[in-house]
């Protein structure tokens, strides 16, 4: 798997004990395309939705993600070797939007974890990884609540996130999306939320981590 470089400006960064150093990075697309079409062309990935497309696409989607106001993509890192990726969104300007009662504070949350190096994976390793995610988006970002939307049919990914505390919501009907620059298959997604004060009680955000 590629190093990242260590110089790269982070959004954010954190020292997860007994783990290393997590950074979060906004993505550069044709430089991180290649891992990451590697990473959403692997069977483990089918409900990402883009196992079918190829290097350029991905690269391409993500050049397009990078040009948005309310859509951003982010490459994690730990000690340098990159560990997935997390797409944010405004619920607001998203067809999740349309599906519940959006708050002011509220972030949308995509996440893909690569996967286990060849030494496999380490216990509590993903935990901790969420943590780290958490912590940006919620004192980093100086957001209120997290919603999540995996596809009801994943249940690890609704487990995760159940174990790291999310409150599960309604499960909902997500429209199918075809536009010139995006296409969306129609989804039935399992909701759930993070707020910060149930992670993070009394907690002032860290802004300067932006």
């Amino acid at each position: 798997m590629s190093r990242i470089s260590a110089t790269r400006a982070a959004l954010y960064e954190q020292v997860v004990d007994g783990y290393g150093t997590v950074r979060v990075l906004p993505l550069d697309a044709a430089l991180d395309g290649p891992v990451v079409h590697g990473w959403v062309n692997a069977d483990r990935a089918a409900f990402w939705g883009m196992r079918d497309l190829t290097e350029d696409q991905v690269v391409a989607i993500y050049a397009h993600m990078g040009t948005l106001d309310t859509h951003h993509a982010c490459l994690l890192v730990k000690d340098d070797e990159p560990v997935g990726l997390l797409q944010t969104y405004e619920p607001g300007a998203d067809r999740v939007g349309d599906r519940y009662p959006v708050e002011p504070g509220d972030i949308g949350v995509h996440l893909l974890l690569a996967p286990a190096g060849p030494g496999g994976g380490r216990p509590g390793w993903t935990t901790a990884l969420l943590g780290a995610v958490a912590s940006y988006v919620l004192l980093g970002l100086d957001r209120e609540r997290v919603v999540v939307d995996p596809d009801v049919r994943n249940e690890k990914a609704i487990a995760r996130f159940l174990r790291q505390g999310f409150t599960p919501g309604p499960v909902v009907v997500l429209p199918e999306i075809d536009l010139p620059d995006v296409h969306l298959p129609e989804k039935r997604a399992q909701l759930a939320f993070l707020s910060r004060e149930s992670v993070f009680p009394g907690r002032i955000p860290d802004l300067a981590a932006r």
